[in-house]
């Protein structure tokens, strides 16, 4: 009996944070999950530990995702690898959610600081996504993680949120140019969220957290158990006709 591909999502930034989230959510839904770390192996074994112990396969993989120079490098070790362990070498759902904060005021924010908001939340997006393409699966998605910053300003967040606003704007033509191989792109801007980015910054610091929960419909500071659930809502079937869409998911903030 011939039964369908099982499917896989490759994650940048799955081994913590909102990216785990994405990843277990994903898994729970009886998707594999290939997913990239940048350097804590031990955190990402762990939570390859936690896909597999839901039955599904997980593969970790390092990678610096603002470093364009070793993509090439790393879907080569990817399909060969995928090729060799499922007897296919392709991905079904690139979600690329790798990221670090930066929070600095627009008139201290260094040149190198900038450099880095760019490479690992544009340049590094915008190629590796393009690498991505020759191994994505038709009528495959594409999600691509924002920020509820890209709509509404905070001081401190320029670098950030404007690089974020780009990946916006990015992802609609995505969606305009690969829609002739049924591929969908859409972002999804979580709005604060209690994990460890940023040094922890939203979930540690009490004043924030009150300040994030008074400005928010819904009264409290967002959870990675919010956010995970939407991205694997949007590599199912039931998210076929959804594209080029931006979809916050931050509990009303700013309304």
């Amino acid at each position: 009996m011939h039964t369908e591909h099982k499917k896989l999502a490759l994650i940048t930034g799955g081994s913590r944070g909102l990216g785990k989230n994405m990843a277990i959510s994903l898994a729970k839904q009886g998707v594999d999950v290939i997913f990239t770390y940048h350097s804590n192996q031990t955190e990402a074994e762990a939570t390859q530990k936690e896909i597999e112990a839901l039955g599904q396969k997980a593969y970790a993989y390092q990678l610096d995702t603002s470093n364009t120079k070793s993509f090439d490098e790393f879907f080569t070790r990817l399909t060969t690898d995928l090729q060799a362990k499922t007897g296919q070498a392709k991905f079904d759902y690139l979600i690329n959610n790798a990221g670090t904060a930066l929070y600095a005021p627009f008139e201290q924010t260094t040149e190198e600081q900038f450099d880095q908001a760019v490479n690992i939340h544009y340049k590094g997006v915008f190629f590796l996504t393009q690498k991505a393409l020759a191994h994505l699966n038709d009528n495959g998605r594409i999600i691509n993680i924002s920020s509820g910053l890209a709509r509404f300003s905070f001081p401190g967040s320029a670098a950030y949120a404007s690089v974020k606003g780009a990946i916006e704007v990015l992802t609609r033509y995505l969606a305009k140019e690969l829609g002739s191989r049924g591929i969908t792109a859409n972002i999804v801007a979580p709005g604060a969220i209690a994990t460890d980015f940023g040094g922890g910054h939203v979930r540690d610091d009490e004043q924030v957290n009150k300040n994030i929960a008074s400005a928010t419909a819904l009264g409290r500071v967002g959870q990675p158990d919010d956010i995970g659930g939407v991205v694997a809502f949007l590599c199912s079937d039931d998210a076929r006709w959804v594209n080029g869409q931006r979809i916050e998911v931050s509990g009303g903030m700013m309304l």
